[in-house]
């Protein structure tokens, strides 16, 4: 848990760039504030001279005059505090936001993996908000009600000091009180934002997947997890208001008790009409700005405990990028030389001692029962993982020496979890292009088969397909990927069960421009489908982790081992095409 200094420091840090906006904002709210002791002697001025004997000799139209003043002062005030808020505050929550998105984009594999979509989400969404939030309505709104209660105390010390240190016995029992609640807020806000985190999980899978919600009869499971976060959150809320509420009327009662005591003291004493009722104006005019500060330690907690996830993720380690040599065009030789991973210290073996040499342009399939290591090999290629021991090499570049963004420019992917995004299928195919290249992006759309796709759409390329690509088949959407692979022209090809979502025709249609892609490219290729296979360079047998036989299809059907096995198991009744 970081300290409360340590979180102001950096929020402070954020807002460094205004500094000079930020400080006008506060300026405008000590104007704003000084503007309460002023109202304050013109009463005072306005009783003493303006009733009684004195009435004649006195300007009747002077505190009229002064008030109005005093009043557009305050008005003045009140906008520019307001508009430059806002400025700071919208800078900020976008250069927060931004960072944090950064961060996002940024953070190892492995953490996607460790933790939810929604609490992620949420983070950056709904806890970002609540600092700003607090920066706004705590810090900024802290220094103008400090500023009103130093004036007004000031005022009632010239007033009259003896009868303001009574006042000020409520001081201490008001810092008592906040410091009581001020621990178990901070808690009740941190569980807080871990189960509204999990309720926007829920709320994105049963969103991601309405279809099978449908047909399997989900929805009472999903609305009992879906009540189960909201009820949580619904106790969690009332407990945060009870525990933030009850130091209010303990406040009042004290601040009325304090306010009858200098009441009676004050009449006991020679005060003018006008000194009394400055007096007495203070002290109750004190007791908004004091009802605000103890008030605020609710949301100054809420925001705290945001703060903490917040700085969590942005000082979260970003991927591993230790490489410095820039890649230009490879020729694609990869070489495993005695790589073994785990993905935690206590997990199994994922890979041992895999020592596999892939030549420029050949084709290797990657087969072996689920759980064998097919996609952990793939995954250090990509260098989402990098190994536990041993080292991977690209044309004889060691892995680690090569900076991430060029080694992953070689590379081209095509998964059986095709992911697309809510753009146009022209920006979809063209991703992660800088500039859309209409040449190669038709060449690629006739290559992948897509052209009476596209020709059936009312945008053509230009229209939209939607949240990943809800607007096209299942078939459509895999060759959207493939297209995408084509376009972008990268020596090392990645296949991971690539045709698995087409029917036998559009599996034709595919396979050709597949086998035409793959021609002068390293392809890795993880598949089921025999035709696949049938056409590799070697096959690589994996089994618990382990290369156990590499071969040609046929060669390993003569050797009759793990391979044979499968192939018996799973493509007995298929024929070659």
């Amino acid at each position: 848990m970081m300290e409360n200094s340590a979180v102001i420091k950096r929020l402070l840090k954020i807002i460094r760039p205004y500094r000079s906006r930020a400080l006008l904002a506060l300026l405008a709210m000590a104007g704003t504030a000084s503007t309460q002791p002023m109202l304050v002697k013109a009463m005072q001025t306005l009783i003493d001279n303006g009733f009684g004997d004195e009435r004649v000799a006195f300007s009747l139209w002077l505190v009229p005059a002064i008030l109005i003043s005093i009043f557009a002062l305050r008005g003045i005030f009140t906008f520019s505090t307001a508009y430059l808020n806002n400025w700071v505050i919208s800078r900020t929550l976008n250069d927060l936001r931004r960072a944090m998105f950064d961060r996002l984009l940024h953070l190892p594999v492995s953490r996607f993996e460790q933790e939810s979509t929604g609490t992620l989400i949420n983070t950056i969404i709904g806890d970002v908000r609540q600092v700003v939030d607090m920066v706004n309505s705590v810090f900024l709104a802290f220094v103008r009600d400090t500023l009103s209660v130093i004036g007004l105390l000031a005022t009632l010390f010239y007033l009259n000091w003896r009868l303001t240190l009574v006042a000020l016995v409520i001081v201490p029992l008001t810092a008592a009180i906040v410091r009581l609640t001020t621990g178990r807020l901070r808690r009740l806000n941190r569980e807080n934002q871990r189960v509204t985190g999990e309720m926007t999980q829920v709320v994105e899978e049963a969103a991601r997947g309405h279809q099978v919600i449908r047909v399997f009869s989900g929805e009472r499971y999903e609305r009992q997890r879906f009540e189960a976060r909201s009820e949580a959150l619904r106790g969690f809320s009332q407990r945060m208001t009870v525990a933030a509420a009850a130091t209010v009327p303990v406040t009042q009662i004290a601040t009325a008790v304090a306010v009858s005591v200098v009441i009676v003291l004050a009449l006991q004493q020679k005060m003018t009409p006008g000194e009394f009722t400055a007096f007495i104006t203070s002290m109750l005019m004190l007791l908004a700005p004091l009802k605000s500060l103890v008030e605020v330690n609710g949301p100054l907690q809420r925001g705290m405990a945001a703060a903490e996830t917040v700085f969590a993720m942005m000082d979260a380690p970003a991927e591993a990028d230790p490489g410095a040599k820039v890649l230009e065009r490879v020729r694609g030789h990869l070489h495993f030389d005695q790589v073994s991973f785990a993905y935690s210290a206590t997990s199994p073996p994922a890979l041992t001692d895999i020592t596999l040499d892939i030549a420029a342009g050949e084709t290797v399939a990657l087969v072996g029962i689920s759980g064998g290591g097919k996609s952990t090999m793939v995954n250090l290629v990509t260098r989402f993982y990098s190994p536990t021991s041993g080292r991977i090499s690209l044309d004889g570049i060691p892995f680690d020496e090569i900076t991430l963004a060029s080694l992953r420019a070689q590379l081209a992917m095509v998964s059986q979890n095709v992911v697309l995004f809510d753009d146009t299928l022209g920006a979809n195919i063209a991703y992660g292009a800088e500039h859309m290249n209409r040449e190669k992006l038709a060449a690629a759309v006739k290559a992948a088969h897509l052209s009476d796709v596209v020709a059936a759409l009312p945008d053509g390329l230009e229209t939209m397909i939607g949240e990943n690509g809800m607007r096209l088949s299942g078939g459509q959407r895999q060759r959207v990927a493939i297209a995408r692979a084509i376009y972008k022209d990268a020596p090392i090809l990645i296949l991971d069960e690539a045709t698995s979502a087409l029917d036998s025709e559009s599996e034709r249609a595919v396979q050709a421009a597949l086998e035409q892609l793959m021609q002068g490219r390293t392809t890795l290729v993880i598949a089921h489908r025999l035709s696949t296979i049938e056409r590799a360079n070697r096959i690589v047998v994996l089994d618990n982790g382990r290369i156990v036989e590499v071969g040609s299809h046929q060669d390993l059907l003569k050797i009759n081992g793990v391979y044979a096995n499968l192939y018996h198991l799973q493509f007995a009744n298929k024929t070659t095409q």
